[in-house]
This record gives structure tokens, sequence and C-alpha cells, in this order.
């Protein structure tokens, strides 16, 4: 964990979803194309610093024997320890900085993990989040769905964005109507898909 102020002062979060090597550089479940929303994101990450938010880092980071790979076949990734686990070099001088977090999650749901729910849980002036990072239909649409039920049902309004030009999945191409359905519950549940090219 990085320096982060008294977790009550921050008004905006900014989560930063599995940009780790497992999915972009190396294993089973990358995908080199993921790379192209890199510059985007990097971009709103620097955004987010200087307006003073919290910026987590959430790391597929899985146990040995994760029964995930079991139930979605022959797809062990991003095993604790190895780089498949790291954050991409390109963002990793930011996981680094001040206002920042990291969390480690063993499911395809950050709001699964422990440390992210802890946090969830302290930031209790958030007003805004805003979401980029991969797998688009999988662990992006998982834990923002998740957070958005959680902020439901502790009553706290709290804007839910997703930058559309800077979320991705593996083999988008042949993946693209899981992607579409992602995106269609992700705006039915009222949480807004934003696109700076749109």
């Amino acid at each position: 964990m990085n320096k982060v102020k008294n977790l009550e002062v921050y008004e905006g979060m900014l989560i930063v979803v599995d940009m780790v090597n497992g999915f972009v550089e190396e294993g089973v479940l990358h995908d080199k194309n993921i790379k192209k929303i890199i510059p985007r994101q990097i971009e709103l990450i620097k955004e987010a610093h200087d307006k003073g938010y919290i910026v987590v880092f959430v790391k597929d980071t899985h146990d040995e024997d994760a029964v995930e790979f079991d139930r979605f076949g022959d797809t062990k990734h991003c095993v604790r320890g190895t780089r498949e686990a790291e954050v991409v070099d390109q963002l990793k001088p930011f996981e680094e900085m001040d206002d920042t977090i990291s969390i480690e999650k063993n499911s395809t749901s950050f709001m699964e993990a422990p440390q992210f729910r802890e946090l969830v849980a302290k930031t209790n002036n958030i007003k805004l989040v805003e979401l980029v990072g991969c797998c688009t239909d999988i662990c992006d649409f998982n834990g923002i769905m998740g957070l958005a039920n959680y902020y439901d049902q502790w009553n706290r309004e709290v804007d839910i964005t997703v930058h559309e030009d800077a979320i991705a999945t593996y083999s988008e191409d042949v993946r693209g109507e899981y992607v579409d359905a992602a995106k269609l519950l992700m705006k039915q549940q009222g949480i807004k898909l934003v696109n700076k090219n749109k």
C-alpha cells in the first residue's frame, strides 16, 4: 500500500482494473491489443491525480490452486508471485505515486476482495467513481456492478462512470457480443459510459 491520506478526504476515485502482464503481455489470457488503451489510461490517471482523487490499481492475483481456473477451463493465469500478476511496465510508475493504493483480487470481481470492500467502506465521502481497465465483460463488468449495488444498499449517492475508450478485453474480435452485452447492462443500471472520441 502506498502513501494514502485519510480515506475520508477523498471525493473521487479512479479504479484501474487488471492492467497486468497476464492480460497484456504474456500468458494464456493475454492479448497485446489491450495495449491500445494504455495511453488513454495514462491521461485519466494523471487527471485523477491532478483532481486529488484516490487511484486504485486492482490486480488479478490468484492462488496456485484457484478454483476460478477450473470454472473457466484451462486458464491458469496471474498466479501470485509471477510477472503475470504485476502491473504492466507503462503503468508501474503511477502505481508508486501518492494517493494510490494497490489491491489484489482472487476472483472476477474486485468487490469480493476484502481489502477493496474495506476501502469502499472507509472512503465514505466519495461522490464520483471512474473505471478503466480490462476485461470489459468480466472483471470490469462484475466489479462495477457489484460496486453500484453496494452503494445502493447503503443509500450512497455516487456517480459511476466507465471510460469506454480505456477498457478492453482479450479476443475482443470474437467475443464482441459479450462486450456489447456488458455495456448494455451497465447502461441499464445507470452507469455512465463515456468516450473522449465520441
